[in-house]
């Protein structure tokens, strides 16, 4: 089986196709939202504020530990979920993502969105989305004295008291980027499930394919000189299933067992001609042959009472047949 017929036998019809774009709506608002929010937290709106709220109330590490091992020249790494990577990451993906959304969208309606192509697509961005979780709720414990083992506090704790209230818009802000986050996450694990479902293939299909590459394997089993491939066997089990044409004609009037070609006017025209000269022939040949004593002529055609030669009724292979006057037959 070659490549060519590998790409042949992958599914190129969605099985769902009115979910598609249904989906698609719900992304782009989705999407909007997200990059909305991504960017209002880019570079660093609040991230840095909630970093050392959460060092007030003793929840996580402080902002100030980093400053004072640059000072100490001791190494030390930013903890993920208060690093600038989660903030400039979130804002790439969002604009990656709503891009690939137009060039989705696009593709679907030219159908030319085929479920293999959205299944390579949709598993790159769960991979993308997943990265962002993971670095949007990672631990905090590079301050031993306040280690953070989960996820930041304005997921855990939600943003009500003891938080101040100045802070309150930014953690749900922060809590939304989390959750629109999670909303990504779960919408391309739904296109990954249904371009999946779509790629497995239909009873009625793999029969077919199977049935076709059994013909193949059996023609090129054979070991004949011109062994058939499965489009080729395929294709000759097509034309067998077809029906001849021109098998159910009728007969034409005058032929036996419509085997014979039919009288035509040019048939008669031409008959009459060769009839003519067979006529003036056959005397020439009979006052040469008498001179010379040798060959014996045949015999005129007959006339009909009118004096015209009659119509052939058929041609065969062998004797001609005509009809004579009285309705004799004479054979030439």
């Amino acid at each position: 089986m070659g490549i060519k017929d590998c790409f042949r036998a992958i599914p190129r019809k969605w099985k769902t196709p009115r979910v598609i774009i249904p989906l698609f709506v719900v992304e782009l608002l989705i999407e909007i939202a997200a990059l909305a929010l991504y960017g209002i937290a880019q570079p660093d709106l609040y991230r840095t504020r909630l970093w050392q709220e959460g060092s007030d109330h003793g929840w996580n590490s402080s902002p100030s530990e980093i400053i004072y091992a640059y000072a100490n020249y001791r190494p030390i790494s930013k903890p993920l979920p208060w690093s600038q990577f989660v903030t400039d990451f979130n804002v790439v993906i969002s604009v990656l993502a709503l891009f690939l959304l137009l060039v989705k969208g696009i593709m679907y309606i030219c159908r030319i969105f085929h479920p293999l192509l959205s299944a390579i697509v949709h598993a790159a961005l769960v991979a993308l989305f997943a990265v962002s979780i993971h670095a949007q709720a990672a631990p905090d414990t590079s301050d031993p004295d306040h280690p953070q083992p989960g996820a930041p506090w304005y997921i855990t704790r939600g943003c009500g008291a003891p938080v101040r209230p100045s802070l309150r818009g930014y953690c749900q802000q922060a809590q939304a980027s989390f959750a629109v986050t999670v909303m990504l996450l779960v919408l391309f694990l739904a296109f990954l499930a249904l371009s999946l479902y779509s790629l497995v293939p239909f009873s009625s299909s793999s029969s077919s394919s199977s049935s076709s590459s059994s013909r193949a394997s059996a023609s090129a089993s054979s070991g004949g000189k011109y062994a058939l491939s499965a489009s080729d066997a395929d294709a000759a089990a097509e034309s067998e299933q077809r029906p001849w044409e021109m098998t159910h004609v009728p007969a034409t009037p005058g032929t036996t067992g419509a085997l014979k070609s039919p009288m035509t006017p040019r048939t008669t025209a031409f008959n009459t001609l060769s009839g003519k000269m067979g006529g003036g022939g056959a005397k020439g040949k009979g006052k040469a042959k008498k001179g010379s004593g040798k060959g014996k002529g045949k015999e005129p055609m007959a006339r009909g009472p009118d004096g015209k030669l009659p119509l052939r009724h058929h041609i065969s292979m062998g004797d001609e047949t005509y009809q004579g006057p009285a309705g004799e037959a004479v054979r030439n």
